[in-house]
């Protein structure tokens, strides 16, 4: 019975969460979204200067195309399926098209998991992963790096809970929270975790889950306490459902700015024409109307940078 009561409620919060951002618009940091219109394509012109910057000797994962890995964890508006269930779109795929058009190949989109891009990246399976990820210390020890927005994370509750603040660590004392395996999310509530119970509070529990309807229901079940990840994710939830609540923001860097980038083979050579690709069009526009479309703007960069500081430096 409970097994078929928690695949009900899957089921339910999928439903919500897919069909219900096709079916209308959605209003998150003040942009208005419609996912139906932003299936349509922003594209941009081939940058000379980036496509002189791939080394010659460079082999492609696929020839003639730039293969990246997204994670297809459905978390508009980030990513999200179409309404084919097979392509996906959002900010990420928009940003990897106008660096596949700014180089002048094709875009190749391989839908993975967060666990996957790693070992495909150094591999070489992968040309790039572009999945929210977040230079870290540990992370360019492996890979390269150019950014393309701020990371700004955000503590999300039920609706009718009475948490009203989480912003530091004794807050997440003693709470159930929901979390990525593996991500500059998890380093920081571990960071403040430890310091919390040198002081002698409890610990919190973290709450791993694989994709984003499970993540709403473990926090409508009451399996959870808060959500903790990307704010425009969350963002995005509140704004569709109303069933949740913001009640704390952290830098991804916590305690310093971090931000999210473009991640590459360490070595390989293309982090400096992707680089110059993604300052191509931050400068010539088209970065801009792909963040403002999905109500990112407000994590926008002047320019991109290659492996600046990020969590643990």
């Amino acid at each position: 019975m409970l097994k078929t009561s928690l695949l009900s409620g899957l089921f339910v919060a999928t439903a919500l969460l897919t069909s219900g951002a096709w079916a209308e618009t959605v209003t998150v940091n003040g942009t208005g979204i419609s996912v139906e219109a932003n299936a349509a394509p922003i594209h941009a012109p081939v940058n000379p200067e980036a496509v002189a910057q791939i080394p010659k000797d460079h082999r492609f994962a696929v020839p003639g195309k730039f293969t990246v890995a997204v994670a297809a964890l459905n978390s508009p508006p980030l990513t999200l399926f179409s309404d084919d269930n097979k392509t996906l779109q959002g900010s990420e795929v928009d940003i990897a098209r106008l660096v596949a058009d700014s180089l002048g190949l094709e875009l190749n989109v391989v839908p993975t998991s967060w666990e996957d891009w790693p070992l495909g990246v150094s591999s070489g399976k992968y040309d790039a992963a572009i999945t929210n990820v977040t230079v870290t210390k540990e992370r360019k020890e492996k890979f390269d790096f150019a950014t393309y927005r701020q990371d700004s994370l955000g503590f999300y509750v039920k609706s009718t809970s009475k948490i009203t603040s989480l912003k530091k660590a004794e807050d997440i004392a003693g709470l159930r929270i929901i979390v990525g395996s593996g991500t500059n999310q998890e380093a920081i509530l571990l960071a403040w975790d430890e310091a919390n119970q040198k002081k002698g509070l409890k610990p919190f529990t973290p709450i791993y889950v694989k994709d984003d309807a499970a993540q709403t229901l473990a926090l409508q079940s009451g399996r959870a306490d808060a959500f903790f990840g990307p704010n425009v994710i969350g963002a995005w939830k509140a704004a569709l459902t109303g069933q949740t609540k913001l009640v704390g923001s952290v830098d991804g860097g916590w305690p310093k700015a971090a931000h999210i980038a473009v991640t590459l083979k360490k070595g390989n050579g293309l982090v400096t024409p992707v680089n110059t690709a993604l300052n191509g069009v931050i400068k010539s526009g088209e970065y801009d109307k792909v963040l403002n479309r999905w109500g990112e703007g407000i994590e926008r960069l002047d320019r991109s940078e290659i492996n600046p500081p990020g969590l643990g430096d």
